[in-house]
């Protein structure tokens, strides 16, 4: 899991009058949220405007029979089973109590204070249940299942009424490599205070069990190499072993100059491992992994424009299990073989709701749409948004965060400090030494430059 956080336990909900306020007209359809921390209003956005959740429900929906997941998760699943048991005595004397959920917000086990468990029955929060963001809206659960770091949501945060009464603490375990959320731990307190040491038990609970998944992932990238070496030994192309998430755990010295890394320098540890300077690449490497995930026996091929090339390059994909779990994929450079991936979009899930981004204003959230950002540039820790109403400090943590949330929206990151709209660009000019820099069509037209690396890519995004 991401850093720990420590998180202020005491329950401001059914008292703050401001957040309650703030939740009416939020929920009855204005977009004003003054006094609601930029969390919350995301997550806010996400119930009322992505998935529609009824503010007005009163119990959790039961969860789906069957879900789709490896034994790692079984694994984390158990090894917060103990860990959560250990801290039931401790919850339990003020009130408490501890519930695990799985990676779809199904709640697996329980343990703590009987009267607080019978009090979360009448709303279902207890074993069989559903708690994501999407079947219940803004909780301790579902919301940290979509946050990086450890949540707390007091009182009227919440988005559904009938949990005003409850304050809660979360932390998922996300997996190392991916960073797909895997389990989520919470804590609940029924018109009481949580314990003060909750946020550093919740993070220690879950970077302790993260442990399980960091090995795993390290003997992945051992037999990643050792499929590598194979392949390898039989094979005059370019090749490259790729993880799930598109990054690379060895690559020979062609394909490291074909994908902007160092060639013939291993990196098992997923904490290391070099990312491609080609977003195409690992949009395809992530493709691949959902397939041969789903089916053991896919191979696949597809074209992609490489470093120093201005002809695509034929790549295909073949995946490599351990002990029926996939590891990632051998890739082989200008061979064609397997299934065709699909050209960009097609795979892409149609979107029935408007996007929207959060940024803050002084101590107000300020909702956009997509077309109303220019660019976003980073600054230090912070993100700011280039908007029509003016600079914007965003919501989302980090540029690397922001990217990867508006990849589908028509954004392209064009350098290190800057994601821009693609829209949005009016000009592009073109420098003696071959640099491009970006004018935007907003008010200052403003210059963006783009990095040499991202060159490539912003000609071919821009056909120009």
């Amino acid at each position: 899991m991401a850093q720990v956080r420590h998180l202020d336990p005491s329950p401001r909900g059914r008292g703050d009058a401001t957040v309650h306020q703030a939740w009416e007209r939020f929920a009855a359809g204005e977009d004003e949220l003054s006094g609601v921390r930029p969390e919350i209003a995301i997550s806010w956005h996400r119930c009322r405007d992505q998935y529609r959740v009824d503010p007005q429900l009163a119990k959790a929906p039961a969860a789906v029979a069957e879900v789709d997941h490896g034994l790692e998760h079984d694994v984390v699943i158990a090894e917060l089973g103990f860990r959560a048991a250990a801290m039931a005595h401790e919850v339990s004397t003020v009130g408490g109590i501890v519930t695990i959920a799985d990676s779809t917000g199904r709640v697996l086990a329980q343990w703590g204070d009987q009267g607080t468990r019978a009090a979360a029955a009448e709303a279902n929060l207890a074993r069989w249940f559903c708690w994501s963001e999407a079947a219940t809206g803004t909780n301790g659960m579902g919301t940290a299942l979509m946050s990086y770091t450890p949540v707390l949501i007091r009182g009227a945060e919440h988005w559904c009424q009938v949990l005003h009464d409850w304050t809660c603490a979360g932390a998922a375990v996300r997996d190392v490599v991916t960073g797909k959320p895997v389990a989520v731990l919470n804590i609940s307190c029924w018109r009481g205070e949580l314990p003060g040491t909750v946020s550093t038990w919740l993070g220690n609970a879950a970077t302790m069990t993260q442990r399980i998944l960091r090995q795993r992932a390290r003997d992945d990238g051992a037999e990643l190499m050792a499929a590598f070496n194979h392949v390898r030994s039989g094979s005059s192309a370019a090749l490259a072993a790729v993880d799930p998430a598109g990054r690379i755990v060895l690559a020979d010295d062609t394909a490291g100059v074909l994908l902007g890394i160092p060639g013939s320098t291993p990196a098992p540890d997923p904490a290391v491992r070099w990312k491609p300077e080609l977003p195409e690449f690992i949009r395809a490497a992530r493709y691949a992994a959902e397939q041969a995930a789903r089916n053991p026996d896919w191979a696949g091929s597809t074209q992609i424009y490489t470093r120093l090339a201005s002809e695509p390059t034929a790549i295909s994909f073949r995946p490599v299990f351990l002990s029926g779990h996939l590891v990632g994929n051998i890739v082989l450079f200008g061979v064609s073989e397997g299934d065709p991936l699909p050209r960009a979009g097609e795979d892409a899930p149609s979107r029935t709701h408007s996007r929207r981004m959060v940024a803050t204003r002084e101590n107000r959230m300020v909702l956009l749409r997509t077309p109303e950002v220019s660019f976003a540039q980073s600054d230090g820790n912070d993100v700011w948004l280039s908007t029509d109403e003016g600079p914007l400090r965003s919501a989302s943590l980090g540029l690397d965060r922001l990217e990867a949330e508006l990849s589908d929206a028509g954004f392209l990151r064009v350098h290190r400090q800057y994601v821009v709209n693609l829209s949005r660009i009016r000009e592009v000019e073109r420098r003696d030494k071959g640099e491009l820099v970006l004018v935007m069509d907003d008010r200052a037209a403003t210059m963006v430059p783009v990095s040499r690396r991202n060159t490539p890519t912003v000609r071919r995004a821009l056909e120009i």
